[in-house]
Protein backbone atom coordinates (compact mmCIF):
# COMPACT_ATOMS: atom_id res chain seq x y z
CA UNK A 1 0.00 0.00 0.00
CA UNK A 2 1.17 3.48 -0.46
CA UNK A 3 1.85 4.19 2.83
CA UNK A 4 4.13 1.36 3.45
CA UNK A 5 7.02 2.85 1.11
CA UNK A 6 10.21 4.34 2.75
CA UNK A 7 9.91 8.27 2.94
CA UNK A 8 11.93 10.98 4.38
CA UNK A 9 9.18 12.00 7.46
CA UNK A 10 9.65 15.73 8.48
CA UNK A 11 12.57 15.69 10.87
CA UNK A 12 14.38 13.58 8.48
CA UNK A 13 13.97 10.13 10.21
CA UNK A 14 14.09 7.28 7.71
CA UNK A 15 10.64 5.31 8.28
CA UNK A 16 12.24 1.67 7.39
CA UNK A 17 10.88 -0.18 10.39
CA UNK A 18 8.06 -2.70 10.81
CA UNK A 19 6.59 -3.55 13.97
CA UNK A 20 8.92 -6.75 14.99
CA UNK A 21 12.16 -4.28 14.57
CA UNK A 22 10.27 -2.91 17.14
CA UNK A 23 10.02 -5.79 19.33
CA UNK A 24 13.67 -6.96 18.47
CA UNK A 25 15.12 -3.58 19.65
CA UNK A 26 12.34 -5.01 22.88
CA UNK A 27 14.54 -7.94 23.29
CA UNK A 28 16.92 -5.80 25.41
CA UNK A 29 14.48 -5.67 28.30
CA UNK A 30 15.46 -9.74 29.57
CA UNK A 31 19.31 -7.59 30.28
CA UNK A 32 17.28 -5.00 32.05
CA UNK A 33 15.58 -7.78 34.67
CA UNK A 34 18.51 -9.84 35.02
CA UNK A 35 20.49 -6.59 36.06
CA UNK A 36 18.05 -6.34 39.05
CA UNK A 37 17.27 -9.42 40.21
CA UNK A 38 20.10 -10.44 42.74
CA UNK A 39 19.22 -7.02 44.48
CA UNK A 40 15.46 -7.46 44.68
CA UNK A 41 15.83 -11.69 45.76
CA UNK A 42 18.48 -11.00 48.34
CA UNK A 43 16.16 -7.92 49.85
CA UNK A 44 12.72 -9.46 49.68
CA UNK A 45 13.14 -13.03 49.00
CA UNK A 46 12.26 -14.61 45.86
CA UNK A 47 8.34 -15.15 46.38
CA UNK A 48 7.98 -11.32 47.47
CA UNK A 49 10.74 -9.88 44.60
CA UNK A 50 8.43 -11.93 42.07
CA UNK A 51 5.16 -10.36 42.77
CA UNK A 52 6.71 -6.75 42.62
CA UNK A 53 8.49 -7.45 39.43
CA UNK A 54 5.32 -8.74 38.14
CA UNK A 55 3.39 -5.88 38.98
CA UNK A 56 5.86 -3.14 37.82
CA UNK A 57 5.97 -5.14 34.77
CA UNK A 58 1.96 -4.56 34.29
CA UNK A 59 1.92 -1.04 35.25
CA UNK A 60 5.38 -0.83 32.69
CA UNK A 61 3.32 -2.29 30.08
CA UNK A 62 0.01 -0.77 30.36
CA UNK A 63 2.32 2.85 30.50
CA UNK A 64 3.83 1.75 27.43
CA UNK A 65 0.43 0.81 25.52
CA UNK A 66 -1.14 4.25 26.82
CA UNK A 67 2.15 5.99 24.44
CA UNK A 68 0.88 4.54 21.55
CA UNK A 69 -2.17 6.89 21.42
CA UNK A 70 0.55 10.09 21.52
CA UNK A 71 2.80 8.29 19.55
CA UNK A 72 -0.06 8.34 16.44
CA UNK A 73 -0.70 12.41 17.57
CA UNK A 74 2.34 13.55 16.44
CA UNK A 75 3.86 10.71 14.24
CA UNK A 76 6.80 13.24 13.08
CA UNK A 77 8.10 13.60 16.23
CA UNK A 78 11.35 11.89 17.94
CA UNK A 79 11.81 11.51 21.31
CA UNK A 80 9.12 9.25 22.61
CA UNK A 81 7.53 9.22 25.81
CA UNK A 82 9.47 12.53 26.79
CA UNK A 83 8.22 13.96 23.78
CA UNK A 84 4.94 13.23 24.94
CA UNK A 85 5.95 14.76 28.17
CA UNK A 86 6.38 18.08 26.24
CA UNK A 87 3.02 18.25 24.09
CA UNK A 88 1.14 17.61 27.06
CA UNK A 89 2.85 20.36 29.31
CA UNK A 90 3.61 22.60 26.69
CA UNK A 91 0.80 25.33 27.64
CA UNK A 92 0.78 24.73 31.60
CA UNK A 93 4.45 24.15 32.43
CA UNK A 94 7.18 24.31 29.26
CA UNK A 95 10.18 23.58 31.48
CA UNK A 96 8.56 19.55 31.84
CA UNK A 97 9.42 18.69 28.18
CA UNK A 98 13.04 19.27 28.58
CA UNK A 99 12.86 17.67 32.60
CA UNK A 100 11.74 14.68 31.16
CA UNK A 101 13.63 14.48 28.05
CA UNK A 102 16.98 14.72 29.95
CA UNK A 103 15.80 12.36 33.06
CA UNK A 104 14.69 9.66 30.39
CA UNK A 105 18.03 10.00 28.14
CA UNK A 106 20.12 9.99 31.21
CA UNK A 107 18.35 6.51 32.38
CA UNK A 108 18.78 5.50 28.70
CA UNK A 109 22.07 6.28 28.17
CA UNK A 110 23.75 5.08 31.44
CA UNK A 111 22.70 1.73 29.99
CA UNK A 112 25.71 1.93 28.26
CA UNK A 113 28.00 1.93 31.29
CA UNK A 114 26.26 -0.11 33.40
CA UNK A 115 25.93 -3.26 30.82
CA UNK A 116 29.38 -2.45 29.30
CA UNK A 117 30.65 -2.81 32.69
CA UNK A 118 28.57 -6.19 33.35
CA UNK A 119 29.51 -7.62 29.95
CA UNK A 120 32.93 -7.03 31.33
CA UNK A 121 32.38 -8.56 34.87
CA UNK A 122 30.46 -11.86 33.05
CA UNK A 123 33.57 -13.15 30.73
CA UNK A 124 35.90 -12.69 32.90
CA UNK A 125 34.08 -14.29 36.20
CA UNK A 126 33.54 -17.01 33.49
CA UNK A 127 36.74 -17.46 31.86
CA UNK A 128 39.37 -16.04 33.71
CA UNK A 129 38.47 -14.99 37.44
CA UNK A 130 41.74 -13.63 38.93
CA UNK A 131 41.48 -10.60 36.48
CA UNK A 132 38.38 -9.46 38.29
CA UNK A 133 40.60 -8.59 41.02
CA UNK A 134 42.77 -5.80 39.36
CA UNK A 135 42.32 -2.56 40.16
CA UNK A 136 44.27 0.79 39.52
CA UNK A 137 43.35 4.50 40.20
CA UNK A 138 43.72 6.98 37.45
CA UNK A 139 42.96 10.80 37.83
CA UNK A 140 39.50 10.50 39.45
CA UNK A 141 38.73 7.65 37.51
CA UNK A 142 39.11 3.15 38.80
CA UNK A 143 40.65 1.19 35.80
CA UNK A 144 39.65 -2.31 36.01
CA UNK A 145 39.41 -5.10 33.57
CA UNK A 146 35.30 -5.24 33.56
CA UNK A 147 35.22 -1.65 32.46
CA UNK A 148 37.53 -1.76 29.95
CA UNK A 149 35.87 -4.32 28.14
CA UNK A 150 32.96 -2.20 29.12
CA UNK A 151 34.47 1.07 26.83
CA UNK A 152 34.87 -1.37 24.49
CA UNK A 153 31.69 -2.23 23.93
CA UNK A 154 30.73 1.45 23.96
CA UNK A 155 32.68 2.12 21.02
CA UNK A 156 31.22 -0.92 18.98
CA UNK A 157 27.66 0.09 19.92
CA UNK A 158 28.47 3.59 18.30
CA UNK A 159 30.17 2.21 15.43
CA UNK A 160 27.16 0.14 14.62
CA UNK A 161 24.48 2.85 14.91
CA UNK A 162 26.30 5.91 13.26
CA UNK A 163 26.21 4.16 9.90
CA UNK A 164 22.44 3.49 9.63
CA UNK A 165 19.10 2.47 11.37
CA UNK A 166 19.36 -0.53 9.06
CA UNK A 167 22.75 -2.06 10.61
CA UNK A 168 21.42 -1.11 13.87
CA UNK A 169 18.72 -3.15 13.91
CA UNK A 170 20.60 -5.61 12.10
CA UNK A 171 23.20 -5.82 14.86
CA UNK A 172 19.77 -5.87 17.29
CA UNK A 173 18.54 -9.02 15.56
CA UNK A 174 21.59 -11.57 15.69
CA UNK A 175 22.04 -10.19 19.63
CA UNK A 176 18.84 -10.53 20.27
CA UNK A 177 18.56 -14.01 19.11
CA UNK A 178 21.66 -14.42 21.03
CA UNK A 179 20.16 -13.27 24.31
CA UNK A 180 16.48 -14.90 24.00
CA UNK A 181 18.42 -18.38 24.23
CA UNK A 182 19.80 -18.24 27.90
CA UNK A 183 16.72 -16.30 29.68
CA UNK A 184 14.61 -18.85 27.77
CA UNK A 185 16.12 -21.55 29.45
CA UNK A 186 17.02 -20.12 32.75
CA UNK A 187 12.89 -19.31 32.68
CA UNK A 188 11.64 -22.94 31.56
CA UNK A 189 14.22 -25.65 32.64
CA UNK A 190 14.05 -25.17 36.05
CA UNK A 191 10.09 -25.26 36.10
CA UNK A 192 10.28 -28.43 33.96
CA UNK A 193 13.29 -30.05 36.36
CA UNK A 194 10.37 -29.27 38.75
CA UNK A 195 13.39 -27.39 40.67
CA UNK A 196 10.81 -24.19 41.81
CA UNK A 197 10.49 -27.47 44.98
CA UNK A 198 13.95 -25.44 45.93
CA UNK A 199 12.05 -22.28 46.84
CA UNK A 200 10.39 -21.95 50.06
CA UNK A 201 7.10 -20.62 48.39
CA UNK A 202 5.50 -18.61 51.50
CA UNK A 203 4.88 -14.94 51.73
CA UNK A 204 8.02 -15.02 54.21
CA UNK A 205 8.46 -11.33 55.54
CA UNK A 206 11.54 -12.35 57.85
CA UNK A 207 14.23 -11.44 55.45
CA UNK A 208 12.13 -8.23 54.39
CA UNK A 209 11.98 -7.18 58.21
CA UNK A 210 15.58 -8.35 58.69
CA UNK A 211 16.62 -5.83 55.71
CA UNK A 212 14.48 -3.01 57.56
CA UNK A 213 16.92 -3.05 60.08
CA UNK A 214 19.81 -3.74 58.73
CA UNK A 215 19.43 -0.65 56.09
CA UNK A 216 18.35 1.89 59.78
CA UNK A 217 14.98 1.61 59.97
CA UNK A 218 12.40 -0.27 62.44
CA UNK A 219 10.97 -3.69 61.95
CA UNK A 220 7.03 -3.74 61.47
CA UNK A 221 4.70 -3.51 59.05
CA UNK A 222 4.94 0.05 58.07
CA UNK A 223 8.62 -0.11 57.00
CA UNK A 224 8.04 -3.43 55.40
CA UNK A 225 5.45 -1.89 52.91
CA UNK A 226 7.96 1.08 52.27
CA UNK A 227 10.56 -1.24 51.63
CA UNK A 228 8.25 -3.12 48.41
CA UNK A 229 7.24 0.54 47.58
CA UNK A 230 11.50 1.84 47.37
CA UNK A 231 12.07 -1.79 45.10
CA UNK A 232 8.89 -1.42 42.69
CA UNK A 233 10.04 2.19 42.10
CA UNK A 234 13.75 1.28 41.47
CA UNK A 235 12.62 -1.91 39.26
CA UNK A 236 10.85 0.75 36.95
CA UNK A 237 13.78 1.14 35.54
CA UNK A 238 14.48 -2.48 34.23
CA UNK A 239 10.57 -3.32 33.95
CA UNK A 240 8.99 -0.61 31.83
CA UNK A 241 11.46 -1.25 28.98
CA UNK A 242 8.27 -2.00 26.80
CA UNK A 243 7.54 1.52 26.25
CA UNK A 244 11.37 1.78 24.01
CA UNK A 245 9.51 0.41 21.00
CA UNK A 246 6.99 3.78 21.00
CA UNK A 247 10.36 5.74 20.61
CA UNK A 248 11.00 5.29 16.97
CA UNK A 249 7.36 6.02 16.00
CA UNK A 250 8.51 8.12 13.50
CA UNK A 251 10.34 5.40 11.88
CA UNK A 252 8.12 2.62 11.38
CA UNK A 253 6.26 1.67 8.10
CA UNK A 254 2.77 2.63 9.87
CA UNK A 255 3.29 4.32 12.84
CA UNK A 256 -0.28 3.71 14.05
CA UNK A 257 -0.47 -0.13 13.76
CA UNK A 258 3.35 -0.94 13.85
CA UNK A 259 3.80 1.44 17.20
CA UNK A 260 0.71 -0.27 18.94
CA UNK A 261 2.04 -3.98 17.82
CA UNK A 262 5.64 -3.34 18.72
CA UNK A 263 4.44 -2.10 22.39
CA UNK A 264 2.15 -4.73 22.86
CA UNK A 265 4.04 -7.79 22.34
CA UNK A 266 7.22 -6.12 24.01
CA UNK A 267 5.08 -5.57 27.11
CA UNK A 268 3.61 -9.75 27.32
CA UNK A 269 6.83 -10.64 27.05
CA UNK A 270 8.56 -8.14 30.16
CA UNK A 271 5.25 -9.24 32.36
CA UNK A 272 6.16 -13.30 31.41
CA UNK A 273 10.23 -12.79 32.60
CA UNK A 274 9.44 -10.70 35.23
CA UNK A 275 6.87 -13.47 37.27
CA UNK A 276 9.38 -16.21 36.28
CA UNK A 277 12.90 -15.37 36.26
CA UNK A 278 13.37 -14.12 39.71
CA UNK A 279 11.65 -17.37 40.95
CA UNK A 280 13.78 -19.76 38.60
CA UNK A 281 17.34 -18.13 38.74
CA UNK A 282 17.02 -18.40 42.53
CA UNK A 283 15.67 -22.13 41.87
CA UNK A 284 18.93 -22.79 40.51
CA UNK A 285 21.27 -21.52 42.33
CA UNK A 286 19.97 -21.09 45.93
CA UNK A 287 20.23 -17.49 48.05
CA UNK A 288 23.62 -18.26 49.56
CA UNK A 289 25.24 -17.77 45.71
CA UNK A 290 23.32 -14.70 45.12
CA UNK A 291 23.81 -13.19 48.45
CA UNK A 292 27.56 -14.54 48.21
CA UNK A 293 27.75 -12.36 45.08
CA UNK A 294 29.45 -9.09 45.94
CA UNK A 295 29.24 -7.96 41.64
CA UNK A 296 25.29 -8.64 41.92
CA UNK A 297 25.53 -10.77 38.49
CA UNK A 298 28.42 -12.89 38.22
CA UNK A 299 25.96 -15.50 39.92
CA UNK A 300 24.46 -15.76 35.95
CA UNK A 301 27.63 -17.68 35.07
CA UNK A 302 26.64 -20.28 37.77
CA UNK A 303 23.09 -20.30 37.14
CA UNK A 304 23.95 -21.24 33.30
CA UNK A 305 26.48 -24.04 34.06
CA UNK A 306 23.36 -25.45 36.56
CA UNK A 307 20.97 -25.09 33.88
CA UNK A 308 22.25 -26.63 30.69
CA UNK A 309 25.93 -27.86 31.93
CA UNK A 310 29.44 -26.09 31.94
CA UNK A 311 30.10 -26.51 27.99
CA UNK A 312 26.31 -24.89 26.78
CA UNK A 313 27.06 -22.87 29.77
CA UNK A 314 30.05 -21.18 28.54
CA UNK A 315 28.40 -20.87 25.17
CA UNK A 316 25.39 -19.09 26.45
CA UNK A 317 27.51 -16.65 28.76
CA UNK A 318 28.77 -15.19 25.65
CA UNK A 319 25.39 -15.22 24.28
CA UNK A 320 23.82 -13.15 27.19
CA UNK A 321 26.82 -11.03 26.83
CA UNK A 322 25.78 -10.52 22.68
CA UNK A 323 22.46 -10.00 24.17
CA UNK A 324 23.28 -7.31 26.94
CA UNK A 325 25.12 -5.80 24.04
CA UNK A 326 21.52 -5.44 22.41
CA UNK A 327 20.54 -3.35 25.64
CA UNK A 328 23.24 -1.47 25.01
CA UNK A 329 22.33 -0.67 21.39
CA UNK A 330 18.71 -0.58 22.01
CA UNK A 331 20.10 2.59 24.94
CA UNK A 332 22.42 4.16 22.14
CA UNK A 333 18.91 3.94 19.66
CA UNK A 334 16.82 5.10 21.88
CA UNK A 335 18.88 7.89 24.09
CA UNK A 336 19.98 9.63 21.08
CA UNK A 337 16.80 9.97 19.70
CA UNK A 338 15.56 11.75 23.09
CA UNK A 339 18.01 14.00 22.61
CA UNK A 340 17.67 14.57 19.05
CA UNK A 341 13.83 15.05 19.18
CA UNK A 342 14.36 17.90 21.83
CA UNK A 343 17.04 19.84 19.89
CA UNK A 344 14.77 19.70 17.18
CA UNK A 345 11.92 21.51 18.99
CA UNK A 346 14.19 23.87 20.00
CA UNK A 347 14.30 22.20 23.57
CA UNK A 348 17.59 22.24 23.93
CA UNK A 349 21.08 23.21 22.28
CA UNK A 350 20.71 23.62 18.78
CA UNK A 351 23.75 21.86 17.79
CA UNK A 352 22.39 17.96 18.58
CA UNK A 353 19.42 18.57 16.33
CA UNK A 354 21.57 17.29 13.26
CA UNK A 355 20.89 13.76 11.29
CA UNK A 356 24.25 12.04 9.78
CA UNK A 357 24.50 11.52 5.98
CA UNK A 358 22.85 8.19 6.82
CA UNK A 359 20.16 10.14 8.43
CA UNK A 360 20.61 8.50 12.39
CA UNK A 361 21.51 11.70 14.85
CA UNK A 362 25.24 10.90 15.01
CA UNK A 363 26.20 14.28 17.33
CA UNK A 364 23.65 12.94 19.92
CA UNK A 365 25.02 9.05 19.71
CA UNK A 366 28.95 10.88 19.66
CA UNK A 367 27.45 12.88 23.07
CA UNK A 368 26.22 9.41 24.79
CA UNK A 369 29.18 7.69 23.64
CA UNK A 370 31.81 10.49 25.79
CA UNK A 371 29.27 10.43 28.73
CA UNK A 372 28.98 6.74 28.98
CA UNK A 373 32.70 6.20 28.86
CA UNK A 374 33.31 8.79 31.65
CA UNK A 375 30.16 6.73 34.06
CA UNK A 376 31.72 3.91 33.04
CA UNK A 377 35.51 4.30 35.02
CA UNK A 378 33.91 7.36 37.28
CA UNK A 379 30.70 6.02 38.98
CA UNK A 380 31.19 4.34 42.21
CA UNK A 381 29.44 1.22 40.83
CA UNK A 382 27.04 -0.04 38.14
CA UNK A 383 24.08 -0.37 40.74
CA UNK A 384 24.99 3.31 41.51
CA UNK A 385 24.68 4.46 38.36
CA UNK A 386 21.37 2.41 37.74
CA UNK A 387 19.82 4.30 40.69
CA UNK A 388 20.99 7.67 40.10
CA UNK A 389 19.33 7.25 36.32
CA UNK A 390 15.78 6.08 38.03
CA UNK A 391 15.15 9.31 39.64
CA UNK A 392 14.51 11.06 36.35
CA UNK A 393 13.59 7.98 34.23
CA UNK A 394 10.48 7.27 36.85
CA UNK A 395 9.79 11.14 36.70
CA UNK A 396 9.90 11.40 33.06
CA UNK A 397 7.33 8.62 33.29
CA UNK A 398 5.05 10.87 35.60
CA UNK A 399 5.36 13.86 33.26
CA UNK A 400 4.43 11.62 30.27
CA UNK A 401 1.24 9.91 31.50
CA UNK A 402 -0.06 13.61 32.91
CA UNK A 403 0.97 14.88 29.82
CA UNK A 404 -1.42 12.12 28.04
CA UNK A 405 -4.18 13.13 30.28
CA UNK A 406 -3.88 16.81 29.53
CA UNK A 407 -3.53 15.98 25.88
CA UNK A 408 -7.03 14.69 26.49
CA UNK A 409 -8.24 17.61 28.40
CA UNK A 410 -6.77 20.68 26.23
CA UNK A 411 -7.00 19.10 22.51
CA UNK A 412 -9.92 16.73 22.63
CA UNK A 413 -10.30 17.54 18.69
CA UNK A 414 -6.87 16.57 18.02
CA UNK A 415 -6.90 13.59 15.04
CA UNK A 416 -6.35 10.31 17.37
CA UNK A 417 -5.26 7.82 14.15
CA UNK A 418 -5.22 5.26 17.41
CA UNK A 419 -7.78 6.70 20.39
CA UNK A 420 -8.06 4.30 23.40
CA UNK A 421 -10.80 3.69 25.33
CA UNK A 422 -12.07 4.73 29.07
CA UNK A 423 -10.49 1.66 30.71
CA UNK A 424 -6.84 3.33 29.45
CA UNK A 425 -8.21 6.67 30.99
CA UNK A 426 -8.68 5.03 34.37
CA UNK A 427 -5.11 3.24 33.40
CA UNK A 428 -3.40 6.40 33.35
CA UNK A 429 -4.49 8.13 36.57
CA UNK A 430 -3.62 4.23 38.39
CA UNK A 431 -0.18 4.44 36.87
CA UNK A 432 0.55 8.17 37.25
CA UNK A 433 -0.19 7.59 41.21
CA UNK A 434 1.69 4.70 41.62
CA UNK A 435 4.49 6.27 39.98
CA UNK A 436 4.11 9.47 42.24
CA UNK A 437 4.11 7.15 45.48
CA UNK A 438 7.23 5.44 44.30
CA UNK A 439 8.96 8.42 43.78
CA UNK A 440 8.35 9.91 47.01
CA UNK A 441 9.35 6.59 49.07
CA UNK A 442 11.83 5.82 46.58
CA UNK A 443 14.09 9.30 46.91
CA UNK A 444 13.08 9.39 50.92
CA UNK A 445 14.40 5.64 51.62
CA UNK A 446 16.27 4.89 48.73
CA UNK A 447 18.97 3.55 50.88
CA UNK A 448 16.68 0.29 51.17
CA UNK A 449 17.81 -0.77 47.74
CA UNK A 450 21.48 -1.27 49.16
CA UNK A 451 22.74 0.44 46.04
CA UNK A 452 24.17 3.38 48.45
CA UNK A 453 26.71 1.50 50.42
CA UNK A 454 29.87 3.23 51.09
CA UNK A 455 31.95 1.23 53.53
CA UNK A 456 29.53 0.80 56.95
CA UNK A 457 27.34 3.50 55.75
CA UNK A 458 24.61 2.04 53.95
CA UNK A 459 23.71 5.84 52.75
CA UNK A 460 27.12 6.72 51.87
CA UNK A 461 26.19 7.90 48.31
CA UNK A 462 23.23 9.62 49.10
CA UNK A 463 24.40 12.63 47.89
CA UNK A 464 26.15 12.39 45.30
CA UNK A 465 23.17 10.41 43.68
CA UNK A 466 20.65 13.65 44.35
CA UNK A 467 23.75 15.79 43.39
CA UNK A 468 23.59 13.86 39.84
CA UNK A 469 19.60 14.29 39.87
CA UNK A 470 19.82 17.92 40.21
CA UNK A 471 22.53 18.91 37.87
CA UNK A 472 20.06 17.03 35.05
CA UNK A 473 17.49 19.53 35.94
CA UNK A 474 19.79 22.09 35.78
CA UNK A 475 21.28 20.96 32.28
CA UNK A 476 17.91 20.44 31.15
CA UNK A 477 16.71 24.17 32.02
CA UNK A 478 19.71 26.16 30.72
CA UNK A 479 19.53 24.14 27.36
CA UNK A 480 16.29 24.59 27.36
CA UNK A 481 16.79 28.40 27.73
CA UNK A 482 19.57 28.32 24.79
CA UNK A 483 17.74 26.32 23.03
CA UNK A 484 14.80 28.46 22.92
CA UNK A 485 17.25 32.03 22.56
CA UNK A 486 18.04 30.01 19.24
CA UNK A 487 15.32 29.13 17.89
CA UNK A 488 14.06 32.87 17.92
CA UNK A 489 11.95 32.47 21.25
CA UNK A 490 11.71 34.17 24.34
CA UNK A 491 11.65 31.90 28.11
CA UNK A 492 8.24 31.59 28.93
CA UNK A 493 6.91 28.80 31.40
CA UNK A 494 4.38 28.50 29.09
CA UNK A 495 3.81 27.56 25.80
CA UNK A 496 0.59 29.00 24.46
CA UNK A 497 2.05 28.66 20.90
CA UNK A 498 -0.68 27.11 18.44
CA UNK A 499 0.55 24.10 16.37
CA UNK A 500 -1.72 22.24 13.65
CA UNK A 501 -1.49 18.28 13.44
CA UNK A 502 0.70 17.22 10.42
CA UNK A 503 -0.98 15.92 7.32
CA UNK A 504 0.99 12.84 8.22
CA UNK A 505 -1.60 12.43 11.19
CA UNK A 506 -4.65 12.63 8.82
CA UNK A 507 -3.08 10.50 6.48
CA UNK A 508 -2.95 7.64 8.98
CA UNK A 509 -6.54 8.13 9.99
CA UNK A 510 -7.42 7.55 6.00
CA UNK A 511 -8.35 11.42 5.72
CA UNK A 512 -7.56 14.61 3.53
CA UNK A 513 -5.97 17.54 5.74
CA UNK A 514 -8.06 20.37 6.51
CA UNK A 515 -7.65 22.61 3.36
CA UNK A 516 -6.79 25.58 5.52
CA UNK A 517 -9.48 27.73 4.16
Amino acid sequence: MPGAEVSLDQVGLIKTMKWYDGFIIGLAGPGFILAGIAGSVITLGPVWASTIWFLSALVGGMSAYIYAEPAAMFPDKSGGLSMFAKEGWRQHFSLAGPIATFGYWFAWSSVLAIYGGIIGTLLLSRFSPSSLEWSTPFLFMDITYPRLIGAVCILACFAFNYFGMRPAVWFSYATGAMMIIPVACLAIIPILKGQLSNIDLVWNTATINGNVEFYGGTPGMTQAIILGIVWFWVIAWSSYFPEAPATFAPEYHNTHHDTRNAVLSTSIMGVVLCLLLPLTVVAVVGMEVIAGDLTYIAYLTTALDDTVGTALGAVFTVFLCAGLLLSMNTATMDGSRALYGMAAEGLTVKWLAKLNKDSVPGRAMAFDMLLNICLLFMMPSLLFTLLAGNIGYVLAHILALSGFLLLRRDRPNWPRPLKLGGFWIAAAWLCLSVNIIGTIFGVLYMQYTGYLIKGDDVTGYRGLAIAIFVGLLVVSVVGFIIGQAQAGKKFSLQDKSEEEPTPHVYELMGQSAPSGD
